[in-house]
């Protein structure tokens, strides 16, 4: 799979001068394009026009890689387009905002989610509904003996049950299927947020009359190896034509008169304007490469990867990993793994590990405040202590862990790249001298400053 990433080989600064090949560790966050990816988007980008209406040879040519785009990622996650639809959104962010604005229910029902959720799952469905929250065991597990008690709970009065797939903070796999059965013998409908899964495990929506169906998923293409600005809202046709689109515009009507409006079949009437012809191919294209790669081996080889990778931070000093840390369970999770160097602020190991090792890591608590503070079992008074300071803008006490998280194309050799930087900082034999940055939490090497003349200027400028 390293063949198939663009920019796989790309060289970067460091802090004393010396260019290493860059180590993409941040995959969770985001995946760097593929080599199809980026070929198709130009070849594609001289025949680029608007979609559908259009009689030029351009308009007709990008309508069919358009509408095929759909088609493409109906097959990814196995949907049946005679009764569902796939929507095209800039983000899962955006396709879970859709739903929960769309979504046929009264005030008084509730939303079940977890606590362990993306905020991108959560926050979206506190703003429009009463919330309540599945509990999380101590290892950060999902407690399926709370989530019974909330189904017969609320039983009747349920909106949708809201859940991830796989954890963006610890990659806990949620066995999704198994919980839909649940959650349809209460006759409610599920919601599954597979932006973390869907480049790393095969997604399977199933047909709509098994127990174990997935009513609505959630994908974004930035994660899946096309971050070209579209993700995607897969679910029943029929939860979105008895009412108008939450967007009204261009492309969403079929007549139009001063006095009443008629709307447009599915997807056209909830892709409002213009929409985003080459980031959809792109999400396609993407979809089709992992389905040809084979998202069985695709899973077999980050298994294997994050077991070393658990092997290698286990056998460290003053390493501190969250969620599971035993490596033959490393199948049950996504290629995600949280830990602390004990003595070392978050925030200062990943900068290090930028600025002195060219490896891209992440740290905070990853758009997942509540999860990440109960992994992190701090002291009532601490939390509040820090809570109070990052409300008031400084976010120099904000808790937090670092995160490497794998993509297909990742290696043993990044893992031990990062081994090694993590080792030069537990005997603090790194070479900078580094300040915290109090409004962002970030630590920044002193007398260094970026020159990226070299590598991007807008053309304006050239």
């Amino acid at each position: 799979m390293r063949d198939c990433i663009y920019g796989i080989n790309k060289e970067v600064p460091l802090l004393d001068g010396r260019l290493v090949r860059y180590v993409n560790l941040d995959n969770a966050a985001s995946t760097p394009p593929l080599v199809r990816v980026v070929d198709g988007i130009n070849k594609l980008a001289p025949y680029y026009s608007s979609v559908h209406r259009g009689t030029g040879f351009k308009s007709r040519l990008c309508t069919e890689a358009y509408d095929r785009a759909h088609k493409i990622i109906a097959e990814f996650v196995g949907a049946d387009l005679s009764t569902n639809t796939v929507i095209f959104v800039k983000n899962a962010t955006e396709a879970i905002n859709k739903l929960a604005h769309r979504l046929k229910a009264s005030g008084d029902h509730v939303v079940i989610t977890t606590s362990m959720e993306h905020h991108s799952n959560d926050l979206p469905w506190r703003y429009n509904y009463r919330t309540v929250h599945v509990r999380t065991t101590r290892d950060g597990r999902f407690d399926e003996g709370h989530f019974d008690s909330l189904l017969e709970e609320h039983k009747g009065k349920i909106a949708i049950v809201a859940l991830t797939g796989a954890s963006n903070v610890t990659g806990y796999i949620q066995p999704i299927h198994h919980l839909a059965e649940k959650v349809h013998k209460v006759g409610a409908k599920i919601m599954i947020d597979a932006a973390q899964l869907a480049p790393h495990r095969k997604i399977d929506i199933r047909p709509d009359d098994d127990p174990g169906h997935l009513d609505f998923i959630a994908i974004a293409g930035h994660k899946m190896y096309a971050p070209y600005g579209t993700g995607a809202l897969i679910g029943p046709r029929s939860e979105f034509m008895d009412s108008a689109p939450d967007y009204c515009g261009g492309g969403t009507v079929r007549v139009v008169t001063t006095e009443e409006v008629y709307w447009a079949d599915l997807p056209e009437r909830d892709e409002a304007g213009s929409p985003n012809v080459m980031g959809a191919v792109a999400m396609a294209i993407a979809a089709e490469t992992l389905m040809e790669k084979g998202m069985d081996s695709i899973a077999e080889h980050e298994r294997e990867l994050t077991a070393y990778a658990l092997e290698k931070l286990g056998s460290m000093n003053g390493v501190t990993v969250y969620g599971e840390t035993d490596p033959s369970r490393a199948s049950e999770k996504v290629g995600v793994i949280p830990f602390n160097l004990d003595d070392t602020d978050h925030a200062l190991v990943a900068s290090i590990a930028g600025y002195e090792g060219g490896i891209g890591v992440r740290n905070g608590c990853f758009c997942a405040h509540p999860y990440v503070v109960s992994l992190r079992n701090l002291p009532e008074e601490d939390i509040a202590f820090r809570r109070k300071h990052c409300i008031a803008g400084d976010r120099t006490y904000m808790p937090g862990m670092v995160r490497m998280s794998f993509g297909c194309y990742s290696n043993r050799e990044d893992v031990d790249r990062l081994i090694e930087i993590l080792e030069m900082i537990r005997v603090k034999g790194y070479k900078g001298t580094y300040s915290q940055i109090p409004e962002t939490g970030e630590f920044l090497p002193e007398n260094y400053k970026d020159d990226f003349t070299d590598y991007w200027k807008y053309p304006a400028s050239l």
